[in-house]
């Protein structure tokens, strides 16, 4: 089961949560609320899917979310797959949406995708690096010059007003800072980190796409052992409004 949750931002407050969720079963996707919707004052729900304690079922993907999938007859389409580092032959519409967050200028939804343990037993995450677009020349510079493969950092960012978990990403000689993890990824760092020590948790450049938006020009990796007893998206918010 593959799970995506989506995540609203409250426009009085500023405030995230985790306020529904999305799985494929067996060739259906699967659509419920979570108990982060009843966090977010004056929340609506979207579109037809008005029962906060019901679940919806469909064959085909909700419209909320086919909505934010690039059409294969868009010119850039092939670009953009590369930039993902995802198949064109072999298109997977969850995973395109954890790649790219399904972020669109006019609403404020972001999906977070739920990690799994590999095959091996480890805890991977592919992301793209956060907040390039506002960083000084410099940086944007160093990541033109990173190379595939070669290894980041985790650095807090304790003093950071808007999300004091926030965790920035810099390269190691010289050290310059490289943009942040997505901010739904840093509670379960953070606790990897504590639980593992930080020389266990590594993250590297997967891929740089010089001619992409820049939303999509450093493609990360992060890998750490799993460790026991370890659940992620554990928080009461993320728990289904739904019995099922």
């Amino acid at each position: 089961m593959k799970a995506l949750f989506v995540a609203y931002q409250d426009e009085a407050s500023r405030r995230w949560a985790p306020v529904a969720r999305l799985t494929r079963e067996e060739g259906r996707y699967h659509f419920v609320y979570t108990h982060g919707a009843k966090a977010i004052a004056h929340f609506t729900p979207f579109g037809r899917m008005t029962n906060l304690a019901g679940e919806y079922v469909s064959e085909k993907l909700f419209p909320l979310f086919a909505n934010r999938i690039l059409p294969k007859s868009r010119p850039e389409y092939r670009d953009y797959m590369h930039w993902l580092g995802l198949s064109e032959e072999k298109r997977d519409e969850i995973e395109e949406l954890a790649r790219t967050g399904g972020v669109r200028a006019t609403d404020s939804l972001e999906l977070i995708p739920c990690p799994e343990p590999t095959e091996d037993g480890r805890y991977e995450l592919f992301f793209f690096s956060r907040g390039l677009r506002h960083l000084p020349e410099e940086s944007r510079g160093r990541v033109e010059s990173l190379r595939e493969g070669e290894r980041l950092f985790l650095l807090e960012d304790r003093q950071n007003a808007q999300d004091g978990m926030a965790l920035m990403l810099r390269t190691d000689t010289p050290s310059t800072l490289v943009g942040y993890l997505p901010r739904y990824y840093a509670a379960d760092c953070q606790r990897l980190l504590t639980m593992l020590g930080p020389d266990a948790v590594e993250v590297s450049v997967e891929q740089i796409n010089h001619e992409a938006p820049i939303q999509y020009r450093l493609l990360c990796r992060l890998s750490a052992p799993w460790p026991d007893g370890f659940e992620p998206c554990a928080s009461g918010e993320f728990e289904a409004l739904s019995d099922r």
